[in-house]
Parts: C-alpha cells; sequence; structure tokens
C-alpha cells in the first residue's frame, strides 16, 4: 500500500518569508515554493493553502524513494519532529525540484519574449512597407 506524503516548510529567506511544500505520492517527488512576504500565522498558512492550493505550481515530478510502512513509536516521533523543526533548511531534493521549475520557467520565458521580439519585427516591417507603397502612390 502507497502512501502519500506532505510537509509544509516555513523559513525566513532574506527578505521574505516563503513555504516549501514537498509532495510525495507514489514514487513521485514534488515541490512548490511560495513567497509569504511578512512573517505568516499558522492560521494565514492553512488560510493560503485552503484557497490557493489549485493555482501552486509544482516542479517537474522527480523519481522518489518508496515510503516504507512501520509503525514509529510516540517518543521517537516526537524527537523526529522536534529535529524537523530545528533544521531550518530544505532537503536537497526540494533544492533540485525547485531549481528544475526555475530552468523551465526560464525556457517558457525566454520563448514568450522571443515570440513576442519576432511579432514586433513583422510589425515595423509591415509599418515600413505601408510607409513606401504610401510614398509611391501618385499626387
Amino acid at each position: 500500500m502507497r502512501k502519500t506524503c506532505s510537509r509544509l516548510t516555513v523559513l525566513f529567506e532574506d527578505p521574505f518569508w516563503v513555504g516549501i511544500w514537498e509532495s510525495e505520492n507514489q514514487d513521485r517527488y514534488e515541490v512548490c515554493k511560495i513567497t509569504f512576504g511578512p512573517e505568516p500565522k499558522d492560521y494565514e498558512i492553512y488560510d493560503f493553502i485552503l484557497k490557493n492550493y489549485h493555482r501552486l505550481r509544482f516542479s517537474p515530478s522527480l523519481n522518489g524513494s518508496a515510503m516504507l510502512e512501520k509503525h514509529i513509536s510516540p517518543k521517537r516521533m516526537r524527537r523526529e519532529i522536534d529535529r524537523q523543526l530545528q533544521n531550518t533548511g530544505i532537503g536537497t531534493k526540494a533544492q533540485q525540484a525547485l531549481k528544475l521549475q526555475q530552468e523551465q520557467v526560464k525556457l517558457e520565458r525566454k520563448s514568450r519574449s522571443r515570440a513576442q521580439r519576432e511579432a514586433e519585427k513583422e510589425y515595423q516591417y509591415e509599418l515600413r512597407q505601408a510607409k513606401r507603397k504610401e510614398k509611391h502612390r501618385g499626387h
């Protein structure tokens, strides 16, 4: 039986507070970066997730490690939670996924700007041609 695991880590990256949403589902790992601005309260984060989850742009899926199903004692789980709360950074897997998403957005932006630049060139060319024809029209 497979499980889905999601984790939201909120941390301060100068000058904003950001959230890293990591999601692991059936050996697939995805991550999304959320910029909050000022330090968010717990209820603000919860409200944001409820209202905006469908708009989050996750990174392309990476192969994730299979989640093992095993019972963890409450004391061990508490220690693990405390350890994760002390850890202020994000995992390297999350960093790789965010980098991949950033590169994809960069490529999309480059292609959009290239198409816009070509359209502007074509428009300027048409204007020049129309101006030349207008000059040769007669009096």
